[in-house]
């Protein structure tokens, strides 16, 4: 299958790029002025003195950190890829133990489909893993949740309706037969799909990538208002209810079906509860596919260091970033990997002790 990507991401990097020349080319000027001012000072900036960052939630600094973590950035590497962010969409049913890649994942969402069971979209950009999956398709929820990134989703397909709707999103996939999928001889279909996300990357055209939007408000654990001891979560979709403990410094997920070597290192486990739609088709089996709708608001549970907020979340648009509110003041995710739950408001739950 063919990438297909009706609008052109480069002309977002180069609007990116204009407005932070001229942020460069202001400061500059202002620089200037207050040398001239100071009326024969002799006192220069340092050579290598880094010019100041445009300043985030808590603290950090845009281009210093991690768009889906909110780490900060080691040694000389960019927090700009040369590749957009990947969402590789991966079956989340005993059927496909053990699920490979979590482990080097930014990010996941996991989320409703059909039968009252889950799949997950994990997300890649700070690091990009060899063989993941097993590789399943896509549903029309998936539009809220990659577009803030304008991320590139890696599928099994997705019905002619879906394709149609996230073709017209204005996301790019890459289904069978792309570059370094292929079929896993000790697997059964269709829980056989496998992608060498590492080598589909590599088969990229060179570029220049701007960094993507945060895709959480990040800031520190300091930021957070006091909560209540919560130390077990317990997420329920209908026939799947995905556990949770902590334990130490995070969050184990009870019920993975990661290998043990490969499990998402989860720091923060946030719980959104959505509305879901009927996606106005049914899968093979006759069941009707779920559509959750990622926009409007809702109430939001944020677990981190074994407490737990309550709060609300809110997205004006599928396209737009993810905000979150604790009464009358902005709540922030402290920086690390989290996994989000994209909880029925209607016929899900939600428990913790």
């Amino acid at each position: 299958m063919t990438a297909i990507h009706p609008r052109d991401p480069s002309i977002g990097v180069t609007v990116r790029r204009l407005h932070l020349t001229s942020l460069k080319s202001t400061a500059t000027i202002l620089a200037a002025g207050l040398l001239l001012a100071a009326c024969g000072g002799d006192e220069t900036p340092a050579a290598d003195e880094p010019a100041p960052g445009q300043e985030v939630a808590g603290g950090s600094t845009l281009g210093q950190t991690w768009p889906l973590t909110g780490l900060d950035v080691e040694g000389e590497d960019s927090s700009a890829q040369t590749h957009p962010v990947m969402v590789a969409k991966i079956d989340n049913t005993s059927s496909s133990a053990p699920q490979q890649g979590l482990g080097s994942a930014d990010l996941v969402v996991e989320e409703l489909v059909e039968g009252g069971t889950t799949r997950l979209a994990a997300f890649f950009y700070s690091e990009i893993p060899g063989e993941v999956g097993p590789i399943r398709s896509m549903r029309a929820s998936d539009i809220g949740i990659v577009s803030p990134v304008e991320a590139s989703v890696v599928t099994s397909g997705a019905a002619p309706v879906t394709i149609q709707r996230i073709s017209g999103a204005g996301i790019k996939f890459f289904g069978e037969g792309s570059t370094g999928m292929s079929r896993a001889t000790d697997r059964s279909a269709p829980y056989n799909l496998m992608s060498d996300m590492s080598q589909l990357v590599d088969s990229f055209p060179e570029r220049d990538e701007a960094r993507p939007d945060d895709y959480l408000p990040w800031g520190e654990p300091s930021d957070l208002p006091k909560g209540k001891k919560a130390t077990t979560i317990a997420a329920n979709f209908g026939n799947h209810t995905t556990t949770w403990a902590f334990q130490k410094d995070g969050y184990v997920n009870q019920n993975s079906y990661a290998a043990e070597d490969d499990q998402f290192p989860t720091d923060t486990v946030l719980v959104l509860r959505v509305p879901v739609g009927d996606a106005g088709y049914t899968d093979p089996a006759g069941n009707p596919v779920p559509e959750t709708k990622l926009e409007g608001k809702g109430a939001a549970l944020l677990f981190h260091d074994g407490m737990v907020v309550k709060g609300t979340w809110e997205k004006s648009g599928l396209g737009d970033a993810l905000s979150l509110s604790a009464g009358k003041k902005e709540l922030t995710v402290p920086a690390g990997h989290t996994w989000i739950e994209l909880v029925p408001a209607a016929n899900g739950n939600v428990t913790y002790n």
